[in-house]
């Protein structure tokens, strides 16, 4: 993995995971994929190169492919869990065509793909206790279908065209670095914000409401391990399950007031989020990641607690 494009490079998980890349393969092109309206900036634009890729326009990704030499690609394109269910359609544009069109491309070039997919590929009727690598995936939301389609296609075009194809399903992602974009999840990165500002928290999912999360940090170093895994040690491809910690909202608040002992956190449901919260699993069992590529987190609930309001305090300029 020497040349990578990123698709959806200025994303929530793209922006950091660019930058990460940079870093890891200094030789190499890294080269940050956005749309028209959400170019890179600062840091982003000046530490490499950068393409418009639009993914439901395949000659843009072929394009960026050829001129840049690339090995492997990055598929971030996504429309999150809320604001897909506002949008069907173009979740299913940007979801599926897209994919197709990147796995097409890839097909034709010879290129390595990560996709990720996520918690919301399963639904009520999967276990949600200890979820398992193998299990029924019946979502109920246009995000979950998505995925699980997203899961299947990518493993179809490992299996029929040599296509090497590579995928975690992510956790709800935590980071103080990039603001969150409409996701089920995002209550646990907003809730930081708002202790640190000294503001009450009004949370839109209620107390017992378990979801597995992941500090980004760790989601970064995943996405690069999976690709860089021995491929003779993987059984399953698309998508390995990857966890780290578990809490409600409750659990969450008792952390952040060990260390903020004034935050106060009140409930103003959501209840589009809480349906969709209710149907995704309270933890997952990542045997397989640990057993196939050495998966291993590094954060727990306390250690990102401390490390998110300390770069908080100094990205919000506070003090205390």
């Amino acid at each position: 993995m020497k040349n990578v494009l990123i698709i959806g490079a200025t994303g929530q998980i793209g922006s950091e995971l660019t930058m990460k890349l940079r870093k890891e393969y200094p030789g190499g092109n890294i080269v940050a994929g956005y749309i028209k309206g959400a170019e890179p900036h600062d840091e982003l634009l000046q530490s490499g190169p950068a393409a418009e890729v639009d993914i439901t326009n395949a000659d843009q990704i072929a394009r960026a492919v050829d001129t840049y030499h690339i090995d492997t690609i990055y598929n971030l394109a996504a429309l999150l869990s809320a604001v897909a269910e506002a949008r069907p359609q173009l979740a299913w544009k940007i979801g599926v065509g897209g994919l197709f069109n990147v796995l097409e491309v890839a097909r034709e070039k010879g290129c390595a793909v990560f996709t990720p997919s996520s918690i919301g590929s399963f639904g009520l009727s999967t276990p949600h206790v200890k979820t398992p690598q193998d299990t029924i995936q019946r979502p109920d939301t246009i995000y979950g279908v998505t995925k699980v389609t997203g899961e299947l296609l990518s493993d179809y075009y490992y299996h029929r065209f040599g296509v090497d194809t590579r995928s975690v399903r992510f956790p709800g992602l935590i980071s103080y670095t990039t603001l969150p974009g409409g996701g089920t999840t995002d209550y646990a990165v907003d809730i930081y914000y708002s202790a640190v500002r000294g503001e009450e928290f009004k949370c839109p999912i209620k107390p017992g409401t378990f979801m597995d999360m992941m500090y980004m940090p760790d989601a970064l170093r995943a996405a690069v391990e999976i690709m860089e895994a021995d491929p003779t040690r993987l059984i399953h491809r698309n998508s390995f399950n990857i966890a780290s910690m578990s809490f409600d909202p409750e659990i969450i608040a008792a952390k952040i007031k060990e260390y903020v002992p004034e935050f106060k956190m009140s409930y103003e449901l959501d209840p589009l989020r809480q349906a969709i919260a209710d149907s995704w699993p309270d933890s997952l069992d990542d045997t397989c990641a640990r057993q196939e590529w050495d998966w291993q987190p590094e954060y727990d609930l306390d250690a990102m607690t401390r490390h998110m309001l300390s770069h908080l305090r100094t990205k919000l300029h506070v003090d205390k």
